[in-house]
């Protein structure tokens, strides 16, 4: 004789009570995300779709015309394109001296890889604000590094502040600030490689560049592709560093030298809060554009 066991049977009611829990623990991250992330994007849409009547006051509903409008602006085409400079020179330039340093720290020949590490790593450690205002004063034309050179040579010919240098001047900030963040998320990604790869490859000969091209680079790419996207969210959002040193060179960075310096002053000097979530809704749109599609880039390779 024989007996077959069916499944067992799942009541809806438990189904149901474990579902009430689960959404009862959920709710309070699901209320902030909401409230801080959701809300403002909402209102901002919001705003974007209204304009104010000079002369009448109050606000119109115009639809997407002040997107049209953002769209045709020579002052935010110009800021955009001068922060995708900046991306296309800095980024690479940063994530390569970070993965120099970590792949450093990482090998056995280094000596006091520990305080290295820590050297590296404590610039960020420095508040941004901080950090800028120590540059300003090494740039000053008049006071700090640059005028001492200057003073020595007789001559004006350090200029870190002016038209064909700031951007450089810039980069060199935002390198020394976020070289050793970037580093750290590439050597935390290298102690994990398998050793038995290593070892692998050191049984076959593959001396210590092949072991990293051929094995190390692979194995932290998910690394390098976080990091790559933080980097380029980071240079869209480019603010602090060029608001800061505005009091330096009022007569070289501009009130839209980036998207984001643009939509502030739009928004706290000009009193343009519609157009200002304008471009702030624009730049946030092309900047998710651009970070998915390196994204989307990294996964194909990684598979």
């Amino acid at each position: 004789m024989t007996s077959t066991v069916g499944p067992p049977r799942i009541r809806v009611g438990a189904v149901r009570a474990r579902g009430r829990r689960g959404w009862i623990f959920v709710a309070p991250f699901a209320v902030v995300f909401a409230l801080t992330f959701l809300a403002p994007l909402v209102y901002a849409f919001g705003l974007s779709l209204f304009r104010d009547q000079a002369f009448f006051g109050g606000t119109v509903f115009v639809g997407l015309g002040n997107y049209t409008q953002a769209l045709a602006d020579a002052n935010f085409w110009d800021a955009f394109l001068r922060v995708l400079l900046f991306l296309a020179v800095q980024v690479p330039i940063m994530l390569l001296m970070a993965l120099i340093a970590a792949f450093a720290i990482d090998s056995a020949r280094l000596h006091a890889a520990g305080f290295f590490r820590m050297v590296i790593f404590l610039p960020y450690a420095v508040p941004g604000v901080v950090a800028v205002l120590m540059w300003g004063f090494i740039y000053g034309d008049h006071f700090g590094l640059a005028a001492d050179l200057n003073h020595l040579l007789g001559q004006d010919a350090v200029q870190p502040l002016s038209a064909n240098w700031i951007l450089t001047s810039i980069g060199n900030i935002v390198t020394w600030e976020f070289v050793g963040y970037n580093m750290l998320i590439f050597y935390s990604a290298l102690k994990v490689v398998p050793p038995d790869q290593i070892e692998a490859a050191a049984i076959d000969g593959a001396g210590t560049l092949r072991t990293i091209v051929s094995v190390k680079l692979p194995a932290i790419r998910g690394a390098i592709v976080v990091a790559t996207i933080f980097s380029i969210i980071g240079s869209f959002q480019l603010f602090n560093e060029p608001n800061i040193l505005r009091s330096l060179a009022p007569n070289v960075i501009t009130t839209y030298f980036t998207p984001n310096m643009y939509a502030y002053n739009l928004s706290f000097a000009g009193q343009q809060y519609n157009y200002s979530a304008t471009v702030a809704i624009v730049m946030g749109v092309i900047t998710a554009i651009i970070a998915y599609a390196v994204q989307l880039r990294g996964q194909r390779k990684e598979r």
